[in-house]
């Protein structure tokens, strides 16, 4: 028992350390959740109503190791195996029916086909209300035609009483405005230089808005004493990669508990004249209730009554207890009352599909409970080349937008940041194998500066990924996208839990950690397919222009044509939640597409497509199938899931066709980009990647760093970078070099190219994302920076970092010349460093020609 007594005891310490931090305590894991069972089992001996406390609230459900050492001791006590005096069989049956889904369904089963009358039964009530059950649902069907209590429970999934006995949104809420002015973006509510807290929902809910609003939190604290629900408003809600963390530290602070579900919460309402569509939908998926609205007559402390159903929200004046209309808006989607009502979008397609299934084996009509989406009416006209890809994946020749439909998902991606989190939701959806046909998980984000806890992220997280079937990548091995890019195949639908997401053949939708994992396990993802807007570029590239200037003349165009401002307050974005659809450009190599690609996370969009010749596309699969074989041969596994990834590319290449758009499919906007007009470098701003210049309105600010690298590079822009910095010792401004790949930086040496960059005093990355996403090494405190990163949000790369974001050629001008070049400037070293080599530069990763080519060096 001392060992017992031992762990009580620590965890009564760490109970007390939490405590002081005003946060719960984490929830127990299997030594702890098998302690608490012992103990349970003597009795007398100690706080045995505190013990079965812990064991009912403290333990995670589903698939958990924790939940498993809980599940068996409760089917021990059923089976009379094990004894416990505060626990009798039906309340062990009762506890069993609290853990969601997972390890407890098969045992509640077996239950159901006893002979006990009183123990089936009670089985059968709780199985009413449980919707994880996967196969075991035709398991229950099938006994449902001879067991009384499993004909209840089918019944009961048939009648959706598991919907009808939760709580139904309400007519009227009313609540406090807690108002963060201008832009909320995911890095101000989960800051990355926490980002190892992340999956410590509690811990992590601490840093939100510190450096946005650093007394937000106290503010928060005070609202709370009122005791009325809070809303969190701001002019923009949601911009940036770290979805689901963001939502999470959000939902902390105004959302409320999950019975039986620890350290984690639902609900929670959100109002944004903006609000970003991946934060939007990871909202939904929380059971947050997001509403697009005007907020501009809202402000922190004010009682405010929103009307969901009727669509408006008035100001109660405390003095008059009158009310005054101040915003109308429009719900959405048409399914959202639903969802919260369900606790998420997730929730309600899962259980909503076990009703649907269930009544289908009846032969029964379609439940009439559920408010099902209402799809836009027949059109002649034609299909854009996203509407088909996604109508390819739905088996349609196409979707329009506004239908609701949920395409397969053919790829899957993960990285480490959010990977934990991943992790953690497919335990909850009691997930022991994917559905997706491929699942990959990278270690790009944390390899290069791992903290203890990224070390036990990526001695365990691969293991869990494999078993299920998904490909795991090493620490070192380099960026998720650049891997997951060589691991698509055409004309196919996707999603990861990275904002940058953005396949440059076929399509994703990026989505939090949630939906991520629904989408790995099940196989499909609910979308609501959105408007497209169509970029086309005319023309040729002008001397010196390059691709990372064709990115920022998007913002820049549609700035000029007034579909764009960088102002937040009554912020206008054209692409916010759309498709963009790119074409002018067909024959990028697929490293280049994806640059632009790429940087639709920047403008908020909720996917992008880029038509690309059938030519560049199978010279890209040819040197993929050789890096996936040469991952075989290195022992990366799943083997099974990139050998059935190399036959479909090879299918596809002895038949090969891409999908085109239809000549009369129709946009929301058409922008259309002269590249002769483009006649100077373009580049983002602080700190803000909508704020786009020409350089000649920046020239001469002085840069004191310089960063080349993060997933908007390839081996191009390094060689280019090092044919303008070769045969320099000193450089004026501090530079980073951070290739995407391991296999970039092995044909970098290889070439010649690293020792520039060694020679001239660059600081040498290991492959991965490095400064991009500020949580491993940081620039100096307020220094300016010009990057070639993704995004330039404020205290991202460094803190009260100036950042300027652009291509790789101009970094290396920055760097050289410690400043923001001239125009002059900078078309003289392009047109004698850069353009005369340009053959030799800018040439790509192809594996299948490369001699000798191992992973293993």
């Amino acid at each position: 028992m001392k060992n017992l007594e031992t762990l009580l005891k620590d965890y009564a310490n760490h109970v007390a350390e939490r405590a002081a931090k005003g946060i719960p305590p984490l929830p127990l894991n299997a030594e702890q959740t098998n302690c608490i069972t012992k103990l349970l089992e003597h009795d007398n001996t100690y706080n045995s109503s505190y013990l079965l406390d812990l064991l009912i609230n403290r333990v995670p459900p589903g698939v958990d190791e924790a939940a498993y050492v809980k599940a068996s001791w409760l089917t021990a006590i059923v089976n009379s195996e094990k004894y416990c005096k505060l626990i009798n069989p039906e309340k062990a049956i009762e506890i069993l029916g609290t853990m969601i889904g997972g390890y407890n369904v098969n045992s509640l089963v077996e239950i159901l086909k006893r002979e006990d009358n009183l123990l089936a039964k009670k089985a059968a009530e709780v199985l009413k209300n449980i919707i994880l059950v996967y196969d075991s649902a035709n398991e229950i069907y099938e006994l449902s035609q001879n067991n009384t209590y499993a004909k209840e429970v089918v019944n009961s999934w048939a009648n959706a009483e598991w919907f009808k006995n939760k709580k139904v949104l309400g007519k009227e809420i009313t609540c406090l405005v807690f108002k963060v002015d201008g832009e909320t973006n995911t890095d101000d509510l989960s800051p990355a230089v926490h980002a190892t807290t992340r999956p410590d929902i509690p811990m992590h809910a601490l840093a939100m808005l510190e450096f946005k609003k650093p007394d937000g939190l106290k503010i928060l604290d005070n609202l709370k004493k009122q005791n009325l629900p809070i809303a969190y408003v701001g002019d923009v809600v949601g911009t940036g990669s770290s979805r689901k963390s963001a939502i999470n530290s959000l939902i902390w602070h105004i959302g409320e508990d999950i019975d039986c579900v620890p350290n984690k919460k639902t609900g929670g309402i959100i109002i944004g004249s903006k609000i970003a569509p991946i934060f939007f939908n990871t909202a939904q998926d929380s059971g947050a209730l997001p509403i697009e609205a005007d907020v501009s007559h809202m402000k922190t402390g004010d009682v405010i009554k929103i009307y969901p159903y009727e669509g408006i929200i008035k100001k109660i004046e405390k003095e008059s207890n009158t009310e005054e209309l101040i915003s109308k808006f429009n719900l959405f989607p048409s399914t959202l009352t639903d969802e919260i009502q369900a606790g998420g979008r997730i929730n309600l397609m899962i259980g909503r599909s076990l009703t649907d299934k269930i009544r289908n084996k009846l032969d029964f009509q379609p439940s009439e409970i559920f408010i099902r989406p209402q799809n836009p009416t027949e059109s002649t006209d034609g299909f854009t080349q996203a509407q088909k890809i996604v109508g390819k994946a739905c088996g349609l020749d196409g979707v329009r937008p506004g239908m609701t439909c949920e395409p397969i998902m053919t790829t899957v991606g993960s990285q480490d940041t959010t990977g934990p989190m991943t992790r953690d939701e497919l335990k909850e959806l009691a997930c022991l194998g994917f559905t997706a046909d491929l699942v990959m998980q990278s270690f790009c984000h944390t390899a290069a500066y791992p903290k203890p806890v990224d070390l036990i992220t990526h001695k365990e997280l691969p293991d869990f990924i494999s078993q299920r079937g998904g490909v795991a990548l090493k620490p070192g091995d380099g960026i998720i996208h650049s891997w997951l890019n060589r691991m698509l195949l055409p004309d196919t639908v996707g999603t990861g839990g990275d904002s940058h997401t953005r396949f440059p053949l076929g399509i994703s939708f990026p989505g939090g950690s949630g939906i991520v994992a629904f989408a790995a396990a099940i196989g499909s993802m609910p979308l609501n397919m959105p408007e497209s807007i169509l970029v086309k570029f005319k023309g040729e590239l002008l001397p010196g222009i390059t691709l990372r200037d064709l990115v920022n003349a998007i913002p820049l165009f549609a700035i000029k044509k007034g579909l764009l401002t960088v102002e937040k307050e009554n912020k206008k974005n054209i692409f916010n939640g759309k498709i963009m659809e790119i074409e002018g450009l067909p024959n990028l190599k697929l490293e280049q597409a994806f640059e632009l690609t790429d940087a639709t996370a920047e403008r908020s969009c909720a996917g992008s497509t880029i038509l690309l010749s059938q030519e560049t596309v199978q010279e890209y699969l040819r040197s993929n199938i050789c890096l996936l074989e040469k991952m075989i041969e290195s022992n990366y596994e799943d083997s099974k899931s990139i050998s059935r990834r190399i036959n479909d590319m090879k299918n596809w290449l002895k038949k090969p066709s891409l999908i085109q758009p239809d000549l009369n499919a129709q946009y929301e906007e058409i922008i259309d980009i002269d590249l002769a007009k483009v006649t100077q470098p373009i580049v983002a701003c602080p700190n803000d990647p909508d704020n786009v210049k020409e350089i000649a309105d920046v020239a001469n600010t002085n840069i004191d760093e310089v960063f080349i690298g993060s997933c908007m590079t390839n081996i191009g822009h390094y060689r280019a970078a090092a044919k303008v910095l070769e045969g320099v010792q000193n450089l004026k401004s501090k530079l980073w070099i951070c290739p995407p790949t391991k296999m970039d930086e092995e044909t970098l040496k290889n070439e010649g190219y690293y020792k520039i960059f060694e020679d001239c005093g660059a600081r040498l990355e290991l492959p991965g994302c490095s400064l991009c996403m500020g949580n491993q090494a940081r620039v100096d405190e307020g220094s300016v920076v010009f990057s070639t990163s993704t995004r330039n949000f404020d205290n991202r790369l460094g803190k009260n970092a100036q950042v300027f974001l652009g291509s790789a050629e101009l970094a290396a001008v920055c760097a050289l010349l410690g400043k923001i070049p001239e125009v002059e400037e900078y078309q003289d070293i392009t047109k004698n460093k850069i353009n005369p080599y340009s053959n030799e530069l800018y040439r790509y990763l192809q594996f299948d020609e490369i001699k000798d080519f191992s992973l293993t060096k």
